[in-house]
């Protein structure tokens, strides 16, 4: 098992694989440190892109970092090589996730290699899906997909999806009474007003998608104060099809996972045709958390709600320079 030597080319074009990832608010809270004497890729979360309102335990950080950690492994295997994790390799450095060390071509996962196209083209979509259903056997494909990262997707059954939306619909009260939250949220959006924060970081406006004339889809509004006067709005599904990802335990070795399993359900849902979104928000009030799960399910904490269908794939958002992310040492 041969141990691949770090070059400064092959580094940079495996993060900037990685940093395609979604992360919650796309705040893209992840460092990576090239150790050139050892030929170790550190992954680290960044504490200053946490979000202390909406996310105190760290746990949707840990999720996205683990989606980039999965970018780079898909790189590693584009690029003829095997890309061996270690998660948490130093539990005194809570904030160090991973190393990561590039073997050789023997030991690809040769089931990375097709998920490399769908990495650009995998965005969130706020827009209205069709109601065509999703075939049983591309749902099968992406309970697999979760699988191989040691996580569940759940699809709840009608009973379980509507009460899911009420949750979300409780969510969104939530939210709305809490000034800490709102403040937080419009940190990160960006509607082109003066003294807003980086653009390369953020949800930007036409991220946003349409207003909801009946909230029948769990989508997350970014512009609740109507900061952005010509939106439109538009009738959403109104059967959405959703699915709940999860673990066994609520660590952060499983939300780094969790992470990689979202990133490969993802891309491998962009590969069958679909469109996605996420929704974290019924998920940010401990008191809502636990209600989300499916009792009939072995998957006891669940991380994200998924909206899957048919519809506009929406645009990429922004992402930070490599040169922000990556450090030789």
């Amino acid at each position: 098992m041969s141990i691949t030597a770090l070059t400064r080319p092959l580094v940079t074009s495996l993060i900037e694989d990685a940093v395609t990832a979604p992360s919650m608010h796309n705040a893209q809270p992840w460092k990576f440190v090239c150790r050139t004497s050892t030929d170790v890729i550190e992954l680290h979360g960044d504490p200053l892109r946490g979000m202390p309102a909406e996310d105190p335990d760290h746990r949707a950080l840990h999720l996205g970092c683990g989606a980039a950690l999965f970018g780079l492994r898909i790189g590693a295997a584009h690029r003829g090589r095997h890309a061996a994790v270690r998660l948490l390799p130093r539990p005194e450095d809570r904030w160090h996730f991973a190393d990561v060390e590039l073997h050789g071509p023997d030991d690809i996962d040769r089931d990375l290699l097709a998920l490399h196209t769908a990495l650009p083209r995998r965005h969130t979509s706020r827009f209205p899906f069709t109601e065509e259903r999703i075939p049983s056997e591309v749902i099968d494909g992406l309970r697999a997909a979760a699988l191989l990262e040691g996580c569940q997707l759940v699809v709840p059954g009608d009973w379980h999806t509507d009460s899911v939306l009420e949750i979300v619909h409780d969510s969104e009260r939530f939210e709305a009474a809490d000034a800490a939250v709102r403040a937080e949220i419009a940190a990160w959006t960006r509607t082109g007003a003066p003294g807003e924060g980086s653009e390369t970081e953020g949800i930007p406006s036409y991220a946003f998608g349409p207003r909801q004339y009946d909230v029948t889809s769990p989508v997350r509004d970014f512009d609740s104060p109507r900061r952005v006067a010509e939106r439109t709005s538009a009738r959403f599904e109104k059967r959405p099809q959703i699915a709940l990802l999860g673990t066994v335990d609520d660590n952060p070795r499983h939300w780094l996972m969790a992470g990689q399993a979202l990133h490969r359900v993802l891309l491998r849902a962009t590969l069958d045709g679909l469109s996605t979104s996420l929704m974290s928000q019924p998920l940010e009030w401990s008191e809502l958390r636990s209600a989300i799960r499916d009792p009939a399910s072995t998957t006891a904490f669940v991380h994200m709600v998924l909206r899957l269908g048919y519809g506009p794939q929406g645009r990429a958002t922004p992402r930070r320079p490599v040169s922000e992310v990556l450090t030789f040492d």
